[in-house]
């Protein structure tokens, strides 16, 4: 075995026997042929021998590049990959807002730029992991710096890509950190985000991925248009390749539809529920961190705040020590208030949304929640909470008698920023954060009622009656 260098990852190696520059063999067990097959077809629905429209591969094909014009935000280039580049993008001002010291976060390094986004693609990989004893797996180029040079000058196709393709396997969390931080020009070329959802795919293990997905069959990218399923979406988010965003399972006709189990890193507001078409449960709507992904009918984008701290302390600074910390941690994200731990369990009783359940389930109900479930108890309340003996409870009279108004510590007024990496989609063509404030008021106010969007409506599946003034002419766009 040779001697260790100083950084096991921090340049790759040359084999004395090839003269090729590879990753130290001794730290990683080394796939010289991977066959891509399976996550292909997971991917795409076809087989890697053909199949997959050029222009679809055409517009996947690209690396996490940052913005000129904004140093912490990822471009993309066309339609599509920002179902990856969106949920990086999100866990990437996560760490650079809240893991990170600076006061100017938006002016990072070069040096700062690779290693939080190393950081960060191996947080998700880390997510990706079913337990720590599980090997990592990393989709990469047979001796990485030499062909992420050649391939910036060559025109390669989908098979051509695919044939060279190669697999690295790391035994623990430290060996990933380091091998992840010594691809960073591999990231940032042609292929990287390929190759980054390659390793999440091949981390997470394809079965896995097939056992949480609710149709098998469903491939997690379109193959005709190129969107990213909610599937794909929300194992970047999560961990999890899970086809819905309710909290837990749900039982429809005899079959197990599984949802989120817990509070995520990162938040995800849809376009889609304020039409109707799904509803996002509190662990997406109400995450760890005030940093949520918004999706429309065909683009994801990201929504973030960062409270001023100064602020905060002068409003609650009497109260000091971990009384303190903990307001400024809910005025920030404002976790789940027994209000909302309540809605959460009775529409798990209620999985059509239909805003009732039959009085039968109201024990059920107040025994999930720990509330007093003697039987004469109960029965008392089904006639409070049913005077007209309809044999249903009302989801509202459920909470007005239970939960009644509670003071909430989420701020009047906060200053939020919204994200579009598409260029086309900022203006100039610029990719940059708009900037502006969020009013939530509680109650709806003709005097400040601002115009109609789609991040509003979007936003509004959280806080009913948010108000956004931006501090540019246009609304930021969704799409």
């Amino acid at each position: 075995m040779p001697p260790a260098p100083q950084s096991r990852y921090s340049q790759i190696e040359r084999n004395p026997k090839t003269g090729q520059d590879e990753c130290p063999s001794y730290a990683v067990h080394y796939n010289r042929h991977l066959a891509l097959g399976s996550p292909v077809v997971l991917m795409n629905g076809v087989g890697p021998s053909g199949g997959v429209p050029a222009s679809l591969f055409r517009r996947w094909s690209q690396g996490f590049v940052f913005s000129e014009a904004e140093r912490t935000a990822l471009e993309q280039f066309e339609g599509g990959p920002c179902a990856v580049i969106a949920p990086v993008q999100a866990f990437l001002l996560k760490n650079i807002l809240f893991n990170t010291e600076g006061s100017n976060w938006k002016d990072i390094s070069e040096d700062e730029q690779r290693s939080v986004l190393c950081s960060t693609l191996s947080e998700i990989l880390e997510l990706a992991c079913l337990n720590k004893t599980q090997a990592f797996h990393l989709a990469t180029w047979p001796h990485a710096k030499t062909t992420d040079t050649a391939l910036a000058t060559e025109e390669l196709g989908f098979e051509r890509v695919h044939s060279i393709i190669q697999k690295w396997t790391l035994r623990s969390s430290a060996e990933l950190k380091e091998a992840v931080l010594s691809l960073y020009d591999t990231w940032k070329n042609k292929f990287g985000v390929l190759l980054f959802l390659y390793s999440v795919i091949l981390t997470k293990g394809i079965e896995n991925i097939k056992n949480e997905i609710e149709d098998a069959t469903e491939p997690l990218i379109d193959p005709v248009y190129g969107h990213g399923s909610q599937s794909l979406i929300n194992l970047l988010m999560t961990g999890h390749g899970v086809s819905n965003v309710w909290d837990g399972d749900r039982e429809c006709s005899g079959m197990m539809l599984r949802g989120i189990h817990q509070q995520a890193n990162v938040g995800f507001l849809t376009l889609m529920e304020s039409l109707r078409y799904c509803k996002v449960g509190s662990y997406l709507k109400s995450p760890k961190f005030p940093v949520w992904i918004l999706g429309s009918e065909t683009h994801l984008s990201v929504f973030f705040t960062k409270e001023s701290q100064r602020e905060l302390v002068t409003l609650f600074g009497f109260l000091g020590g971990e009384k303190l910390k903990v307001l400024l941690e809910m005025a920030l994200v404002a976790p789940e208030t027994p209000s909302e731990q309540a809605r959460r369990v009775f529409q798990t009783f209620d999985p059509e949304d239909n805003g009732f359940i039959p009085d039968t389930l109201l024990e059920d109900v107040m025994k999930a929640l720990d509330l007093v479930s003697d039987p004469d108890y109960v029965n008392l309340m089904k006639s409070k909470l049913d005077p007209e003996g309809l044999g249903i409870v009302l989801l509202s009279q459920f909470l007005l008698e239970f939960f009644p108004d509670q003071d909430s510590l989420i701020p009047d007024s906060f200053p939020v920023y919204h994200y579009n990496g598409l260029k086309q989609s900022n203006h100039n063509e610029k990719v940059s954060y708009v900037e502006g404030t969020a009013l939530v008021l509680g109650f709806e106010d003709p005097m400040v009622r601002t115009d109609d969007t789609p991040v509003k409506r979007c936003l509004q599946t959280k806080w009913p009656y948010v108000e956004l003034l931006w501090t540019t002419e246009r609304s930021p766009s969704l799409n």
